[in-house]
Formats: C-alpha cells, sequence, structure tokens
C-alpha cells in the first residue's frame, strides 16, 4: 500500500507480522524514506511526531488491532533521579563514556551478539550477522553517535560494557538502539545509559531524551514508565504519562484512526525554505 501527501515524502505500510511486545497480537508499520539533503530536517520533524529511525527509513507503528505503542521521552529540565537512580549511578561511576562516529567494530559485534543471545534470543534481530550489524550502525544520513561505555580492569585492560546507537536532533538526543554486557545485568546497564543521556543533554542545552515506545500491558517496555518527567506522544500531542493504568484503552481495536487519516495530519518540514 502507498499513500503520498501533496508533497514528498511518500508513505507506505508493512504487511502484518507478530508483535514482539504484546502477545497474540500483530504489528504493522508506516513508514518513509530517510535521504537526501533534508534527511535531517525530516528526521528532526518526524521524530517530535513519534517516529523512529532504523538505518535509512522512518517508521511509526500502526497496526490494525491497537494503538498501544507510544512514542516516550524525558524532560531534561524537569527530571528528578530516584533514588534507585541514584544507586545506579553509584553503581557505575567507573564506566568511561566515549562517543565517535558511526562506525561499527569487531568489539561492538562481539557485545551485540552476546546480549542478543542472551536476552533477545528469539527476536527478530536474532540472526544478523556482521555485516547487517555495520549496516544498523553505519547506514544513517543524519547526526548520529556511538556512544561506548567501557571498564577498567584490575590488570589495567578496558572492558567495553556497554554500547548506544544515538541521533542527535535539534531538541534533543534519541536512543536508536542500545546493548550492554549480559554478564553485567546486575549493574542495570540499561537505566544508566539512559540516565547518562539526560546528563549529555544536560551538558549539550538540549530539552529532550527519547526513549522509543512505551507499550501499556508490555512487561518488556514497562520501566520506562519509572522515569520522572515523562511525556508520551498521544492524540497528536506530547502530553504527561500521568497513570499508566489509564492508557489501556489504546488496546482496543477502535482506538486506531485509517491509515490516511493518520497520513494527513503529519506535518512535514517545509524543504522550500532551505538553501544550501
Amino acid at each position: 500500500m502507498r499513500h503520498t501527501l501533496p508533497i514528498a515524502p511518500q508513505f507506505y505500510v508493512t504487511a502484518p507480522q507478530p508483535c514482539p511486545y504484546l502477545e497474540g497480537r500483530m504489528e504493522r508499520k508506516l513508514f518513509t524514506a530517510l535521504q537526501g539533503d533534508h534527511a535531517q530536517r525530516l528526521n528532526d520533524t518526524l521524530s517530535k511526531q513519534g517516529f523512529r529511525r532504523s538505518q535509512n527509513v522512518l517508521y511509526r507503528p500502526s497496526c490494525a488491532e491497537c494503538s498501544a505503542c507510544l512514542s516516550a521521552r524525558i524532560r531534561v529540565a524537569d527530571f528528578t533521579a530516584a533514588r534507585t537512580h541514584k544507586k545506579i549511578s553509584r553503581r557505575n561511576a567507573d564506566l568511561v563514556r566515549n562517543a565517535t562516529s558511526p562506525w561499527a567494530t569487531e568489539d561492538q559485534f562481539s557485545l551485540f551478539r552476546r546480549y542478543l543471545d542472551a536476552r533477545h534470543a528469539d527476536g527478530g534481530m536474532a540472526d544478523m550477522d556482521i555485516f547487517e550489524f555495520a549496516a544498523m550502525i553505519e547506514e544513517t544520513p543524519v547526526k548520529s553517535r556511538v556512544i561506548e561505555y567501557t571498564q577498567t580492569l584490575p590488570d589495567q585492560t578496558s572492558l567495553l560494557a556497554a554500547v548506544c546507537l544515538t541521533d542527535i536532533f535539534d531538541d534533543g538526543l534519541s536512543l536508536v538502539y542500545s546493548f550492554y554486557d549480559p554478564d553485567l545485568a546486575d549493574c542495570s546497564l540499561g537505566t544508566h545509559i539512559i540516565l547518562d543521556h539526560i546528563a549529555i543533554a544536560q551538558e549539550m542545552g538540549l530539552p529532550y531524551v527519547y526513549l522509543g515506545y512505551w507499550v501499556p500491558g508490555s512487561r518488556k517496555m514497562g520501566y520506562k514508565a519509572g522515569f520522572s518527567a515523562l511525556e508520551i506522544y498521544k492524540g497528536g500531542r506530547w502530553q504527561e504519562i500521568g497513570d499508566p493504568a489509564d492508557h489501556r484503552a489504546e488496546l482496543h481495536p477502535l482506538s486506531v484512526d485509517p491509515i490516511a487519516e493518520q497520513v494527513a495530519r503529519i506535518n512535514l518540514p517545509d524543504t522550500r525554505a532551505v538553501r544550501d
């Protein structure tokens, strides 16, 4: 299926496939290509409307059965670390952050494979090889960084503990994909990465950290609701998450708008105003 707005880009819908978050449901995605001279502005604009990037594609869930996947972001200025967050930061105080250009390495891929085998062995990325991994990291038409977290061992060698592929928007940072050493699960490295990105956004003067999707009813995504100053994109606007239980209505089929209406409401950047 193809749906076209009065001006580029064109939007498409994927075929249904099993939902990775809610058992027994099917998912489909609304997506468009991310390419050309205006890729960065398109990424900035659509990300503010609940889209996410995967390589050179921007997508947003557009399922026929529900609209449970809600884009989430943290308001950096209003964030207050919970007691557990402070403990996690202290526990990982020895980690060293290193931000690099989006270039894949063998060490990253080795850590990525160990992470998948331990935590997502039956997921959609389980069969990803080193070439596909390199494409995930390197095929980016927008401003991105790979942020590595290393730990110095007693013999003074460095251990790669965690990695995050991060996009830089005009209003924030977006955690595109992160993974970590499964042997360090007790260190809550996933949460540490988010906390550190909040610190980076503060340093850069950026107001938001985008976390991807929060899904009511999914245990896998429930941790995101534990961050203060969390907003979700719902009903065409960003709003406070409030009580997570209040969003269960999005699990109902009648909560889904027709595809044509969804596309018609998408705001696009005015690329005609840009001059090289």
